[in-house]
């Protein structure tokens, strides 16, 4: 029997461009307020680049992170990296792709750090303990150390190094050899340590334990104490150096600021700032990250935009 050929399905018609940063400007502002402050911060044709990787990074980690997470594979993941082939490729094919197309484009953006995100999620697939800080900072890297990378060139670099090719599931971090590149993933993981430390009660629940096992050990605490959620001298001590820790990335992170273009410091700085304030509020909780979540109110994050500025200079 003669068979018909089969009738093409139609291209699928994708948004403007202009729709498309349009939708990761409101996805930014409505999931990420704080960061969205920042980025108010920068010149129009920056900001909207880095809108763009937000939601990209944001729609990765809602894969293993959000309300479907339970369906996700490995499958899912290589599909998902699969597309980010095609976004490299200049062939979107979502709406949101077409912002990051443009943004690779612009700025010649590294698929590298992409990848490693996406290898980030596929630990969070079949880990949820960590025992070394060491094994801790390689995921730390990979989730949120990343972003530094993928927003660098963006941020614009006023003396750019050849290290942004560097090893990147290897960073060296907090050496005296360190280049900008290396302090950029320094503040993601500043920041990732940070919002460890902030939802350890979340996570708990969860059956997650990102906290490193053997910093556990040293302080005579156990993981029954922790899905407890069991407040005493112990925990203080280990909360107290867990933040001591994620404090030194954030001033290895301070260091590569100067290093960014003018109209980058003053949203860079601003960020820090704010998120390094988390820690502060955990300390003021007296360490109750288990029934409180520690935010930064709004009046003090506008406060803060003053002393940022001044950094900036």
């Amino acid at each position: 029997m003669l068979q018909l050929p089969e009738t093409p399905r139609p291209a699928k018609v994708l948004a403007s461009l202009e729709e498309a940063y349009e939708q990761c400007r409101q996805i930014t502002a409505h999931y990420a307020k704080t960061f969205y402050l920042g980025t108010l911060l920068m010149p129009p044709e920056k900001r909207r680049g880095i809108w763009a990787i937000y939601v990209w990074c944001r729609l990765t980690d809602e894969l293993v992170d959000g309300p479907q997470a339970s369906q996700t594979t490995t499958d899912t993941l290589d599909r998902w990296e699969q597309q980010l082939e095609s976004i490299f490729a200049g062939q979107p094919r979502e709406d949101l792709d077409l912002a990051l197309v443009d943004t690779v484009r612009r700025y010649g953006l590294d698929i590298q750090p992409f990848r490693d995100m996406i290898a980030g999620q596929r630990m969070d697939l079949v880990r949820n303990r960590y025992q070394t800080f060491e094994e801790l900072r390689l995921y730390c890297y990979r989730v949120a150390g990343t972003v530094g990378l993928m927003s660098a060139q963006i941020m614009g670099i006023e003396v750019f190094c050849d290290r942004l090719q560097a090893p990147w599931s290897r960073p060296q971090i907090l050496n005296d050899s360190a280049t900008t590149i290396d302090q950029a993933v320094a503040l993601g993981i500043a920041n990732q340590l940070t919002n460890i430390l902030r939802d350890v009660g979340e996570d708990a629940r969860r059956g997650r334990i990102y906290l490193p096992l053997e910093d556990l050990t040293a302080f005579d605490y156990t993981e029954a104490d922790l899905l407890q959620g069991v407040i005493d001298d112990r925990w203080r001590a280990f909360m107290q150096f867990q933040i001591y820790r994620a404090r030194q990335f954030f001033a290895q992170a301070e260091a590569g600021i100067s290093t960014l273009e003018q109209d980058a410091r003053w949203p860079v700085w601003t960020a820090l700032i704010l998120y390094r304030q988390i820690l502060d509020v955990i300390e003021q909780n007296q360490y109750d990250v288990f029934n409180r979540r520690a935010y930064v109110p709004g009046i003090r994050k506008w406060m803060s935009l003053p002393l940022a500025w001044l950094k900036s200079l």
